[in-house]
């Protein structure tokens, strides 16, 4: 598949376009930082274990740099399904760096809805058996990633009309935003500024539906603080899209699902990522049932912008 410079843009990926086997292995390249960046596993009834034994082959061969895992490793956040979730991770950590998020349905909003319990015990399970931080921070050579938790259950910030999506709407507060500036502004200056988190700020093709609330407040707050890429989840289709900004354009890398809850009957797919210096390489692999392993889809490839610091 031709890797040509494609100029920037906000265009989503509707097609997929290729389905050649692949090892999904990324050559070894100075300068050049290798993210494979999975989403919604939804370990649970949801969970295709053929498409996981996959998946873990894959990250075993492709030795990445990193392993991003943007949230909803489980179905119903219980105990069991983490169990498995945590051997998932364990087992990517044996040959990568791994950094993973919660999304909404790892969290046990009914604990503390709108307030009312205790918070914390939300986040019990995730906490056990994934990791106790929250909000991760990763620094490989060539980047510095900051995970930011968008799931907080139900709260009066996210509550909606519409009853079936009373804990799925993401928020992120502006602690947050100002802890991930923070951690930004002291990392390497050549670094690569990178965002791990669950819920898509770009609408979704066929959901038409963003996942986060403030979505336009939020990207504004991102370029702002000079990041290079996003990644996220939550929708269940996978796509890729370059955000303009005066001060920064960002990457949104937005992973589909690795379960049978794709949505609009697509397949399940995985985003694999290379950060160099000048660009940022994006190609979606997709599920291919004949040949029972994850192909090559469509690729995107972006010019790293400059930042443009307030004055």
């Amino acid at each position: 598949m031709s890797r040509q410079l494609s100029p920037p843009a906000s265009r989503h990926i509707s097609r997929i376009s290729s389905s050649r086997p692949d090892s999904i292995g990324v050559p070894r390249t100075d300068g050049v930082t290798t993210i494979f960046h999975v989403s919604d596993l939804h370990f649970g009834w949801p969970a295709v274990p053929e498409q996981i034994e996959a998946i873990e082959r894959i990250i075993h061969d492709g030795k990445f740099d990193v392993v991003g895992i943007s949230g909803d490793l489980t179905q119903r956040a219980r105990a069991g399904e983490f169990q498995r979730a945590a051997v998932f991770v364990r087992d990517a950590k044996k040959v990568s760096r791994v950094i993973t998020v919660p999304g909404n349905h790892d969290v046990a909003w009914w604990r503390a809805p709108l307030g009312f319990g205790h918070k914390p015990d939300v986040y019990e399970n995730y906490r056990k058996f994934i990791d106790k931080n929250l909000e991760p921070v990763l620094h490989v050579p060539g980047a510095t990633i900051v995970g930011i938790n968008t799931a907080h259950g139900v709260t009066r910030r996210t509550l909606t009309w519409n009853l079936r999506d009373i804990s799925i709407i993401g928020d992120i507060h502006k602690h947050q935003l100002d802890q991930a500036k923070e951690l930004f502004e002291k990392s390497p200056p050549r670094d690569a500024r990178v965002i791990v988190m669950h819920h898509n700020p770009v609408r979704g093709e066929l959901s038409q539906r963003h996942g986060l609330k403030d979505t336009h407040k939020i990207l504004g707050a991102f370029a702002e603080m000079g990041t290079d890429l996003v990644c996220c989840g939550h929708d269940h289709q996978e796509s890729v899209h370059y955000i303009e900004h005066t001060r920064k354009g960002t990457v949104i890398s937005t992973a589909g699902t690795i379960s049978n809850r794709s949505r609009g009957g697509r397949p399940s797919s995985v985003n694999v990522i290379s950060i160099g210096r000048e660009t940022i390489d994006v190609t979606t692999h997709v599920w291919s049932k004949e040949q029972r392993t994850f192909v090559t889809g469509p690729h995107k490839c972006f010019k790293r912008s400059e930042y443009v610091a307030p004055e």
